[in-house]
């Protein structure tokens, strides 16, 4: 179950929430802000993304995840130019992002990673003190593959302060192997920010990329915290897919002028709650497929 919040667009929705009287313990609130990308603008995008963060502490967020890529930008013309919008992961200007973090919360951010010669699409996971993780996109999509080097790990679980995070980028999810290994590593949660291109869909259909994410929430019982671009960028035009997932595939937050938010109950997760005779994980039969 989740109890949502905060403004939401016309395609928003709300379900039952959480009982107010439920510990903090159990509750995590997680948020889900896209602000402007401009490829390129690297300095201008880390101001945009330290003031997304505050935003998002002060409608109390313990998860902010931001989109795939939102340091730099995306449509690269080569290799050459995105090295040239990239960051290592020991650049100093890394501090004044964790400067806006609140205490005890995290947050998943995308940006190019300079490694030596090598270029990675990458996910930095930080607290206020500390840089948990750096994941490095797994599975590229389509001219990813001319600039990007593929990373070594098909996402990861960490530990963070409300418990285990999942973390994965954009295409990623679209391996329903990642999600599930994710879920049976242990996380409580996955964080995925994403650039997900515009493509056309029956009329009242969501994005087939968000229909996906739910189906892998479901099949999971993984709520999915989904950053996405909008507007557009050198002739993509992106989904406008930022969105929460609870752990029964349902969406409870969607595209909120201010982020979507909502709150998640870590009980339900953990307890992958089914019929009395059922358990998740143990019913598979993996001597089958």
């Amino acid at each position: 179950m989740t109890e949502t919040d905060g403004a939401r667009g016309a395609s928003g929705s709300s379900r039952p929430g959480v009982s107010a009287g439920q510990p903090d313990a159990e509750r995590l609130r997680v948020a889900a802000v896209s602000p402007e990308v401009v490829i390129g603008d690297l300095d201008g995008n880390l101001d945009r993304i330290r003031s997304a963060i505050s935003a998002a502490a002060r409608r109390g967020a313990q998860l902010i995840v931001l989109p795939e890529l939102a340091t730099s930008g995306y449509v690269f013309a080569d290799r050459e130019e995105a090295r040239g919008a990239a960051m290592s992961a020991a650049d100093p200007r890394w501090a004044s992002v964790q400067g806006a973090i609140p205490a005890d919360a995290v947050v998943v951010v995308g940006y190019a990673e300079t490694a030596g010669d090598l270029l990675f699409n990458t996910a930095a996971v930080l607290t206020r003190d500390a840089r948990l993780a750096d994941y490095r996109k797994a599975h590229l999509w389509g001219a990813e593959k001319l600039v990007f080097d593929s990373g070594a790990e098909a996402g990861l679980v960490v530990d963070a302060p409300f418990g285990r995070l999942g973390v994965a980028l954009c295409y990623d999810n679209e391996f329903p192997e990642v999600p599930r290994r994710l879920a049976l590593a242990g996380a409580d949660v996955l964080a995925l920010p994403v650039n997900w291109p515009l493509v056309s869909r029956p009329e009242g259909e969501h994005a087939p990329e968000l229909i996906q994410a739910m189906a892998a929430a479901r099949s999971s019982r993984l709520p999915v915290v989904i950053a996405d671009r909008w507007g557009s960028e050198r002739g993509v035009d992106w989904t406008d897919g930022t969105a929460i997932i609870d752990e029964q595939g349902w969406i409870v937050a969607f595209r909120a002028v201010m982020g979507a938010t909502a709150v998640l109950s870590l009980d339900a997760v953990r307890s992958k709650a089914l019929p009395p005779h059922n358990d998740l994980f143990a019913d598979r039969r993996a001597d089958l497929y």
